[in-house]
């Protein structure tokens, strides 16, 4: 059996001590948008502003776009990750030097039905396809992914705003 010569060894112990110190310390890799480009990690920026749900291909009833919103507001406010959450159209906002902007796009829209819900768990789900994107005020993308809001067994069709709302909240608390 042939040995391994001495500093090859102490390499790779060194590596994997390496590997291990950054795992334990919770090092992260960079964030990456969906296209692929790395975000350089965390963004510093302490406020935010959610803007108008657009919904132009998709026909999206006004309540669940108003829904969105609120939901939106109240749950990226949730985060604690941001000193300010604007609302879109908010005049504080413009001397903000640090601000990021979330847009919010719905690309696909089901309405279920809550009666089939309730009688059979199976069909009636209420689906919600958006897109996300958070860009700084220079127009730099931060973050860009689709989310899905769903509904699928019991409660009212709008808890697929909440939903969709927790997951963007999670997603943010996570990347930036």
């Amino acid at each position: 059996m042939k040995r391994k010569p001495l500093s090859q060894s102490l390499w790779r112990a060194g590596l994997l001590l390496g590997a291990g110190a950054c795992l334990a310390s919770g090092a992260r890799l960079p964030a990456q948008t969906a296209s692929g480009q790395a975000t350089g990690g965390k963004i510093a920026a302490s406020a935010i502003q959610i803007d108008w749900v657009q919904a132009d291909e998709t026909a999206l009833p006004p309540e669940f776009r108003v829904a969105i919103y609120e939901n939106l507001v109240a749950e990226v406010g949730k985060t604690h990750r941001f000193q300010h959450v604007y609302r879109s159209g908010d005049s504080t906002a413009a001397g903000v030097p640090d601000l990021l902007i979330l847009h919010t796009r719905v690309m696909g829209f089901k309405q279920g039905s809550e009666k089939e819900r309730e009688v059979t768990t199976v069909a009636g789900s209420t689906h919600i396809k958006t897109s996300v994107q958070v860009v700084t005020r220079d127009g730099r993308t931060v973050l860009d992914r689709e989310v899905e809001g769903k509904v699928r067994f019991i409660g009212e069709n709008l808890n697929a705003t909440r939903d969709f709302a927790k997951k963007v909240a999670q997603m943010i608390r996570l990347t930036l």
